[in-house]
C-alpha cells in the first residue's frame, strides 16, 4: 500500500487529503469523489450561493416549512445542541451580525456599526426562534431569520469525506477543509496521523510556549482563532468571530482555542463556542462536558496556554 495526497479548493479555502490506497488507484476518479463531496455540501449550506438550501430559507417567507436534505438536518441539529449547552454563544441565527460587521456573503462596510444599529440588529438573532421538527425533517422561517453554519458546517464536510472514502473501503486517511480536520487509520508504517497543533506560530514561539503534537485515530481537530479574518478601525482589532449575545466581536485576546472531538463538526462549533466564553467560562464548561479543549490567550504582548484536563490525553508522549 501506498501514501497518497491529494489536494482542492472548497468553500473559499483549501481541502487535502492524505491517505492509504494501492500505488494503482486511479487519482483522477479519487479527487473528482472527493470534490463532489464537497459541491454538495456547499449546494445546501453556502450562503455564498444563491440558490443552495440555506439561501432559499433565509429568504423566504414568515411561516414556510422548508424540507432539509439529510446532511443540513444534521449539522443544523448539531448547532442548536451547541447553541443550547453553551447558552447562546454559539448561534447558527447569527447570520445579520456577521454582515453588518463587514464579513461572510452579505457583508456591510467593515466599519464598527453604531449602538442603534447593532441593537436592532441583534433583535433578528435567536436560535430558540427556530421551529425544528425533526419527525419531518423540515425547519420553520420565523420571519427574518438568517442562518449562518459557517461555523460548523466546514468541520461537517470534513466528516462527510472522510465517511464517503470510509465507504469505498480505504482503511487509513487524514481529512483536512480549510485547517479542521479528521483522521481514522494508520499510515502504512503502522504509525498514527499526527498534526501539530498551532494557532500563530510565530507569536507561540517568541512567547516559548511548548509546541503540540495530537495524535488523530479516530478524531477530528478544530481551532478557531483571530489572526484569520479581521479588520482595525481607530487602533482596535475587531475579529470574525462574534458574541451573539452582545452584537459585537469577541476580544482580541482569545487568541484562539483548539478543539479535539469524535467528529470535526462537533470540533468545529465547539471551537467557536469556547472562543466566544472566553478562557474561564469556556474551560469550565469544557470540563463539565468532557471536551478536549486549549486556549492560547493573549496577555499583553506574549501568549499563555490553557487546557482542559482532557486535552492532554490526546497528544503525542
Amino acid at each position: 500500500m501506498a501514501l497518497h495526497a491529494l489536494h482542492g479548493e472548497t468553500m473559499g479555502t483549501n481541502w487535502s487529503v492524505r491517505l492509504v490506497a494501492s500505488p494503482r488507484e486511479d487519482l483522477h476518479a479519487l479527487h473528482a469523489l472527493i470534490q463532489a463531496e464537497l459541491d454538495r455540501v456547499v449546494a445546501q449550506m453556502s450562503t455564498w450561493e444563491t440558490e443552495s438550501d440555506i439561501s432559499r430559507f433565509n429568504r423566504a417567507q414568515a411561516g414556510h416549512w422548508q424540507v432539509l436534505p439529510d446532511a443540513f438536518f444534521t449539522v443544523l441539529r448539531c448547532a442548536l445542541d451547541i447553541a443550547e449547552a453553551s447558552e447562546g454563544a454559539f448561534d447558527p441565527t447569527v447570520g445579520p451580525l456577521v454582515g453588518l460587521w463587514g464579513f461572510g456573503a452579505h457583508a456591510q462596510s467593515r466599519t464598527v456599526p453604531d449602538d442603534d444599529r447593532r441593537d436592532s440588529t441583534r433583535q433578528q438573532v435567536g436560535w430558540r426562534r427556530l421551529v425544528l421538527d425533526t419527525d419531518h425533517r423540515r425547519l420553520l422561517q420565523p420571519g427574518g431569520v438568517q442562518l449562518d453554519l459557517s461555523a460548523i458546517a466546514k468541520g461537517h464536510a470534513v466528516d462527510a469525506v472522510a465517511e464517503t472514502l470510509r465507504a469505498r473501503g480505504f482503511a487509513a486517511a487524514l481529512v483536512e477543509v480549510g485547517g479542521e480536520l479528521f483522521g481514522y487509520g494508520r499510515k502504512p508504517d503502522g504509525e498514527h496521523w499526527r498534526v501539530l497543533i498551532e494557532s500563530s506560530p510565530d507569536e507561540e514561539e517568541a512567547a516559548g510556549l511548548e509546541p503540540r503534537i495530537a495524535i488523530i485515530d479516530e478524531r477530528a481537530v478544530a481551532t478557531s482563532g483571530d489572526r484569520w479574518h479581521w479588520f482595525e478601525q481607530a487602533g482596535e482589532r475587531y475579529t470574525h468571530t462574534l458574541d451573539p449575545r452582545t452584537g459585537k466581536p469577541v476580544s482580541s485576546a482569545r487568541a484562539a482555542v483548539t478543539v479535539l472531538a469524535p467528529t470535526a463538526m462537533e470540533a468545529d462549533g465547539w471551537a467557536t463556542a469556547l472562543t466566544v466564553l472566553g478562557a474561564d467560562a469556556g474551560l469550565a464548561l469544557a470540563e463539565r462536558r468532557g471536551i478536549a479543549a486549549r486556549f492560547i490567550v493573549r496577555e499583553g504582548d506574549t501568549l499563555t496556554e490553557r487546557a482542559s484536563s482532557r486535552f492532554a490525553s490526546h497528544l503525542a508522549a
